[in-house]
């Protein structure tokens, strides 16, 4: 019978753990096009966001998955290949921000269905009115 030996991993410098655990609580903002682009796809209702601990107050950070654009929105939304299907950890801030676009993009699909079933494409397509002589 062969033994296991446990390796253990000395922990030389406490401070630099830290600081590593608490870029993960911020979370990391975004470049201005990078954030553009996750909008996009949030607002297309292409992203999921959780909170990264939920149980943890100071944790601030959202986890953010990407999922790739679909139908005619893969044809014409521009997106760096590194998001497509990507898991980021963003700062609350940004992460707010772009819950809110989210937000926008269900109420905008949501009113242009409503008036889709409202409209009248009958009408508009057969009904000309004469035109009056003066």
């Amino acid at each position: 019978m062969t033994e296991v030996h446990m390796k253990t991993i000395p922990i030389a410098d406490v401070s630099s753990i830290k600081n590593e655990l608490n870029k993960y609580k911020k979370g990391k903002k975004l470049e201005i096009p990078r954030f553009n682009q996750l909008a996009r796809m949030g607002y297309i209702g292409r992203l999921i966001i959780t909170p990264l601990d939920p149980e943890d107050p100071a944790c601030q950070s959202y986890l953010v998955h990407v999922q790739e654009p679909q139908g005619l929105a893969a044809h014409f939304i521009e997106l760096d290949e590194d998001l497509l299907d990507a898991i980021l950890i963003l700062d609350g801030e940004q992460a707010m921000a772009i819950a809110a676009i989210m937000q926008q993009g269900v109420q905008d699909r949501a009113k242009w269905h409503e008036e889709l079933n409202e409209r009248d494409f009958y009408f508009s397509s057969f009904y000309r009115p004469k035109e009056r002589a003066e």
